[in-house]
């Protein structure tokens, strides 16, 4: 019975045991299984992996060989720019060697005309030795009184002559000088050369993606609108793929918005709370970049001595424009212009180049300053503590007031020079011609006008009239009325000089 017992329990043991193997096996299998897919996915991961890092290295590649082009590119245009260089050095130099043997020839010349001089004050001398002999025998006259009587019948003759030499001496003059004075301006205009970059008064800010202008306009629009208000930007977002423009004629308002919708994008938090955080953190970016302008365009222009607020506010004008020039630029390279033309002519050289530099800087005060930008920019400066000299240069720059020295009057030509240099500015030609034509249309209405011409871009408009129709009191006021003419019926961009030529010319033919 024992033995049946111990059976049975063996029996049921094994019975046990198959049971639970077969409930352990299907466990074990589901195990291995997920092991199997884990290392499935660890494999594919890696693979994953390994194709990005391809990917990264192969971007990196494409890069630098784009890097590379580029350098090449930029050695190939500065060893161009030295060939021309080299170019205009030699022409240069054929120059000069024409002019020295032009002054050669004119020296002999003039000892040849000295020579003829002499001979011909010998030639008058005899000639006076005989007429006084034959006067005493005819007239029967004294010396003094032949001497007289000779030289009241010549003194016609010889004042005459005199008049004519007298006037090929100035008119030979007025021509060498002219010669001098346009070399010395190219001369001063190849050492001065500044770079332009054209601006507008809008700015494109690509997107990462199309799904970002949903995400910048916001629910119903409250981040847009909280944008703007911010800002003090016009967001226009359109039909561009990817892009949004920022319109405001502030240009450090639209500065100062793009920055702070970069940094939006970049942080992914938009909303109107973080607006208001990031323009304030781009507000002081601006004003660093001012700052640093400022300090640049100083060093620039080799201008030592200027306060911090000064420089600063020079900073400023990094984000105006004249007809899309910079403005900041453009001071630099006047106060260049202005500094060598001062030492071509033996002028006062630190008052030019600190007035060239500082001329436009009433173009970056507030609204508070009202009035003509060259007499806002030097009362500004006279609260510095600027030098008079150099204030009279800044309120005489575009005759504002009258120019009485000769560094308000080089400040004048090399901000001309300057505004003048083909590229420097750009405007639509059909708007710029448009202007031009009302301009001259409007001043040849008058009665008396012969022919006018718009000069300088528009900024001055020079009437030639007849001289027997308009005297000189008719002239004046010809250019009074003209300039009122043309403040009532014209929209234009700073200020017209309007200048009256009356011309009298009377000839005679020797025959």
């Amino acid at each position: 019975m024992l033995q049946y017992l111990l059976l049975a329990a063996c029996f049921s043991m094994a019975i046990n045991l198959i049971v639970l193997l077969a409930w352990l096996r299907p466990l074990y299998e589901r195990n291995q299984k997920t092991l199997r897919a884990t290392e499935e996915a660890e494999q594919r991961l890696k693979q994953d992996a390994e194709l990005r890092t391809n990917a990264i290295l192969l971007e990196a590649k494409e890069e630098a060989l784009r890097i590379r082009e580029r350098t090449e590119a930029e050695v190939k245009e500065k060893l161009a720019a030295i060939a021309r260089s080299e170019e205009r050095l030699g022409a240069k130099d054929e120059g000069l060697e024409v002019r020295r043997i032009q002054l050669e020839d004119r020296e002999q010349s003039l000892k040849a005309e000295a020579k003829r001089l002499s001979e011909l004050e010998d030639s008058i001398e005899k000639r006076l030795k005989s007429v006084d002999g034959e006067l005493q025998k005819i007239a029967d006259l004294t010396k003094d009184q032949a001497r007289e009587l000779y030289l009241s019948q010549i003194e016609g003759e010889f004042s005459e002559i005199g008049l004519r030499r007298a006037k090929e001496i100035e008119a030979q003059a007025i021509l060498e000088a002219e010669k001098k004075a346009k070399k010395t301006v190219l001369d001063v205009i190849q050492r001065s050369v500044v770079d332009y970059v054209t601006e507008a008064t809008l700015a494109v800010v690509e997107l990462p993606s199309e799904d970002m202008k949903g995400r910048i306009i916001g629910r119903e629009g409250r981040n847009i609108r909280a944008f703007e208000q911010v800002t003090g930007v016009d967001l226009i977002i359109d039909e561009t793929p990817e892009a949004v423009v920022i319109s405001c004629f502030d240009p450090v308002r639209r500065e100062t918005a793009r920055l702070a919708l970069m940094n939006l994008m970049v942080d992914g938090r938009i909303h109107p709370g973080r607006i208001e955080e990031l323009y304030e953190k781009a507000q002081a970016e601006v004003s660093r970049m001012i700052l640093d302008a400022g300090q640049r365009a100083v060093e620039r222009a080799n201008v030592t001595g200027l306060s911090p607020k000064v420089i600063e506010t020079m900073g400023r004008l990094r984000f105006r424009t004249s007809y899309a020039q910079n403005v900041l630029d453009h001071s630099v390279e006047v106060a260049r212009l202005a500094e060598n033309l001062a030492a071509e002519m033996g002028l006062n050289t630190e008052v030019a180049k600190r007035a060239g530099l500082l001329h436009d800087i009433g173009k970056a005060l507030g609204p508070e300053w009202e009035g003509p930008h060259a007499l806002t920019g030097m009362e500004y400066l006279r609260t510095i503590g600027e030098k008079e000299s150099v204030l009279h240069a800044v309120g005489a720059h575009h005759y504002e007031i009258e120019p009485t020295t000769a560094e308000a009057v080089l400040v004048i030509i090399a901000d001309s020079i300057s505004a003048a240099r083909p590229g420097a500015r750009r405007e639509n030609l059909e708007n710029y011609i448009k202007r031009l034509t009302s301009l001259e249309t409007l001043a040849n209405s008058f009665d008396g006008v012969e022919r006018s011409f718009a000069v300088q871009a528009g900024r001055e408009i020079r009437l030639i009239v007849k001289p027997n129709e308009v005297d000189d009191l008719g002239a004046a006021r010809l250019a009074n009325e003209v300039a009122k003419k043309i403040e009532k019926d014209l929209e234009y961009p700073g200020q017209i000089k309007v200048t009256v030529i009356r011309e009298t010319r009377v000839q005679q033919v020797a025959k």
